[in-house]
């Protein structure tokens, strides 16, 4: 039988959800005419907070899968900021898994990223300078969240926190110890930054998830007076049949 606090630690707050916005991609320079044939591109692949704040709260180590030609193509990262960097001069499509701390997600999630080295544009000249950026924007939900995963990350900023159910304290989060190490974490003085893409429908979608949210918990509050009222129904018509 578990401990009482094992108990407690994994109770789940029913009709709540939380959402972490991301961002993955690639950055990719091109070394110049002198670069070697095979080593043409200096690339950094990574997942971001989508306002490039500390996603370690919540992701626990991300493992980038490159292609087979690499040495030691299973990279794993351990701590934020969650990347990779290498050269060479392939396109070629990296599995990205990230898994979660403990109280948070007992499954990984996996997304796939095409890595592109070269401009759309490919007629156009390329440039040592200027990198070539790919992004995509996702949205990570998760539902029925525990209590003490509320608590822990409910000052984070890295996460859009719910609205909770009426008359529902969380405890006091626990104190940061080590707030230079929170701040490592995040990619506002990433030497990258200046060239991240700025996802302007992101406070949006933010907003759209706050939404959904709410009209979540009102359908699970209509759903449990639809369900008093069936009982009610069903009492009142056994007492008619007697």
């Amino acid at each position: 039988m578990g401990k009482p606090e094992d108990t407690e630690r994994k109770k789940k707050l029913k009709d709540v959800e939380i959402s972490v916005p991301i961002v993955y991609g690639n950055a990719a320079f091109w070394l110049g005419k002198k670069a070697s044939e095979y080593q043409s591109h200096k690339w950094t692949v990574y997942v971001r907070g989508a306002t490039n704040e500390d996603l370690s709260v919540v992701v626990k180590r991300v493992v980038f899968q490159l292609h087979s030609s690499f040495n030691n193509p299973t990279r794993v990262v351990e701590s934020a900021p969650f990347e990779l960097s290498e050269s060479g001069w392939g396109e070629f499509e990296i599995a990205i898994t990230l898994y979660f701390h403990n109280d948070v997600c007992e499954k990984p999630l996996n997304l796939y990223h095409h890595l592109k080295l070269y401009p759309e544009d490919e007629s156009g000249p390329m440039s040592i300078k200027k990198p070539v950026v790919v992004e995509f924007y996702n949205e990570i939900v998760f539902t029925e969240p525990s209590e003490s995963f509320l608590a822990r990350v409910q000052n984070y900023p890295a996460v859009t926190f719910p609205r909770l159910p009426a008359g529902f304290t969380l405890p006091s989060s626990a104190p940061i110890e080590d707030e230079s190490k929170r701040k490592r974490g995040d990619t506002k003085d990433h030497p990258l930054n200046q060239w991240f893409l700025n996802f302007s429908e992101a406070d949006e979608l933010l907003q759209l998830a706050a939404a959904r949210q709410q009209v979540q918990a009102h359908i699970a509050k209509l759903r449990r007076q639809i369900s008093v009222i069936d009982g009610q129904n069903q009492q009142f018509k056994s007492s008619s049949d007697q």
